[in-house]
């Protein structure tokens, strides 16, 4: 058996060709994330608020806890198990913006924490796919609901 020596930590990035003001905007509104990520919200990202998110095509939801907003720079958030989720904005000339999300915080054992990582890294990869879809060519790629067509609640 193999130990871990440190808990992992899932980065997932990626240039959208939209101004930082949009890009920010897009995971700060959920009128705009329902498009690519989530079904439901309980409402818009602010500091200190927790907030409600619904994949409803699974039947599954989860609170966070805006930890810390910094506009058109900085969304951090913690999961109701403990992981937390930054998202970093480096705006890159006038219509481009690269997007960095960074997951931590996984708890078990080293095999679940890996596994965790791995299942993070592969879901916000996807949302960063679709956000760049949706934002650069206004498609709705329905990424995360095609995902695990066998586990929709609703088929």
């Amino acid at each position: 058996m193999i130990s871990l020596n440190e808990k992992p930590v899932v980065k997932a990035e990626m240039l959208i060709r939209k101004s930082v003001e949009e890009v920010y905007e897009a995971f700060i509104n959920p009128e705009i994330t329902t498009k690519f990520w989530f079904t439901k919200s309980s409402g818009r990202l602010e500091e200190g608020k927790t907030i409600r998110w619904d994949w409803e095509m699974y039947g599954v939801g989860d609170e966070l806890v805006v930890k810390e907003l910094e506009q058109n720079k900085l969304i951090r958030i913690e999961w109701t198990d403990g992981t937390q989720v930054e998202w970093i904005f480096i705006p890159r000339g006038v219509n481009q913006t690269f997007v960095s999300i960074t997951n931590y915080g996984f708890s078990g054992s080293g095999d679940e924490m890996v596994a965790q990582a791995i299942d993070s890294m592969g879901g916000y990869t996807m949302v960063l796919s679709g956000l760049k879809a949706y934002l650069e060519h206004n498609i709705q790629l329905n990424l995360v609901a095609d995902k695990a067509p066998d586990a929709n609640i609703n088929r």
